[in-house]
């Protein structure tokens, strides 16, 4: 690798504001200004960034996502378009 065209790594804190949870881990972000930071348990303050979602609020982790209702589709795509071989 090149020196001195890669972004800093480091650690970074991800809060997942709709969850209310927090995790400590590595990234490029931890070089952007940071605009706010956390004491962490560890006792070190560490750069936050803000996420919307994360695995602790994604519906397809925690259990609550929805089912699509495939068929309803399937039959208003019918009526809209008409069945192979029908004439309109």
């Amino acid at each position: 690798m090149r020196p001195g065209i890669h972004p800093g790594y480091g650690p970074v804190v991800f809060r997942d504001k709709s969850a209310g949870t927090s995790f400590l881990t590595r990234s490029t972000l931890a070089t952007a200004p940071a605009r706010e930071t956390v004491q962490w348990e560890d006792g070190g303050t560490y750069p936050v960034v803000d996420v919307d979602i994360s695995s602790a609020s994604h519906p397809f982790w925690t259990g609550t996502a929805r089912v699509v209702d495939t068929e309803g589709r399937i039959e208003k795509f019918r009526r809209r378009y008409g069945t192979p071989g029908q004439q309109a």
